[in-house]
């Protein structure tokens, strides 16, 4: 069959001329697209302006809260920095003050002394030692501030009793820096005891006796006090917290006052090496070592000179310890004086000095 070209596109022109007509009419007969959506429910009822402005009267106020209490806090630091700055002066100055009549006192014991020879400083004593040579004597005194109770201590021989040992041996043994002869003591069957009452870390080594003829008991309380006296009962010494001490003869001053020294004491022997303790009334301790040849009381000093010279250099209560050939004083690990009978004499008890 021959179909030309022209015979097939009138036929398609004819098949699809009503679809054309159609979208034509459909084109220009309509109008736009719309579409009505209800939008009342989706808008406020009033405006954010309000809410916006409120809030930003409500920061501005914090913001100027803030920059007050900042400034507020920087005035008050200031204050504090100057308050404290000027508590600090005062606090100085007090510790000035306070600690003036203190050293004006210690430079009234100091300047009767003289110039010491030796000095020992730590964080728990002062110790400062003077020769003493008023013509009729020769010996040392040795000046001590206890800055701790614990820097003061009297050691047992070889911590037991009947033992003895030299104040060398017991400083060296216990470590300490200096040390002195103590209590008397008593022989009996080869061995060497303290004399009555003695306290060893607040305990009593024999027992409390009560105090006979001339005798006295010397020691430190626990709060670093030299106590000391006649004690006719237990309960008398016990209210004054001994925590260690010894006894010998006789008393020298108490209370700033001279005590009337026995006879017998003052004859037997006259002179001797003599080693005596006293307390200032700043609690200083003051301790005298006195040099002599023996003790047959031709050399060495009175218990009436010692007495004076206490008495004169201010101390308060002050007392005789064991002499002649006992007397004996350490400091740094040497022997200061010359013990009267040519080496060290063995004692049962020493007080001890710490740094």
């Amino acid at each position: 069959m021959n179909v030309s070209i022209k015979q097939i596109n009138r036929f398609f022109l004819l098949v699809t001329a009503p679809f054309v007509g159609l979208f034509i009419y459909l084109l220009f007969s309509l109008g736009p697209l719309h579409i009505q959506v209800d939008t009342a429910a989706y808008v406020p009822a009033d405006t954010l302006k309000p809410h916006t402005d409120s809030l930003l009267k409500e920061l501005d106020k914090a913001d100027k809260t803030v920059k007050v209490t900042i400034s507020s806090i920087s005035k008050t630091s200031r204050l504090y920095k100057q308050t404290t700055s000027a508590m600090n002066a005062i606090e100085a100055t007090a510790k000035t003050q306070a600690g003036r009549p203190e050293f004006i006192y210690n430079k009234r014991i100091t300047s009767k002394l003289g110039v010491p020879i030796e000095r020992v400083d730590s964080d728990r004593i002062r110790i400062e030692l003077y020769k003493v040579n008023p013509g009729v004597y020769n010996g040392y005194a040795m000046k001590v501030k206890l800055k701790d109770p614990s820097a003061m201590g009297m050691s047992l021989a070889k911590d037991k009793l009947g033992s003895s040992e030299t104040t060398l041996q017991a400083v060296s043994r216990h470590g300490a820096v200096a040390g002195i002869n103590a209590g008397g003591f008593a022989d009996t069957s080869g061995k060497r005891y303290p004399l009555s009452t003695t306290v060893m870390n607040g305990e009593y080594l024999t027992g409390f006796q009560s105090s006979f003829k001339d005798l006295f008991f010397v020691g430190l309380n626990k709060s670093g006090k030299l106590i000391g006296g006649k004690f006719q009962n237990q309960s008398e010494l016990d209210r004054l917290q001994p925590k260690f001490g010894a006894t010998f003869v006789p008393m020298l001053l108490k209370n700033g006052q001279p005590v009337e020294i026995p006879l017998k004491w003052k004859q037997s022997p006259n002179r001797a090496p003599r080693t005596v303790i006293g307390k200032y009334k700043d609690d200083q301790l003051l301790i005298i070592v006195v040099d002599g040849r023996n003790e047959n009381g031709s050399s060495g000093a009175t218990l009436q000179e010692l007495q004076s010279k206490m008495f004169h250099l201010g101390v308060i209560d002050a007392y005789n310890l064991d002499g002649g050939g006992s007397s004996t004083l350490v400091l740094n690990g040497r022997v200061v004086n010359h013990p009267s009978d040519g080496s060290m004499r063995p004692v049962p008890t020493n007080f001890l000095f710490y740094k």
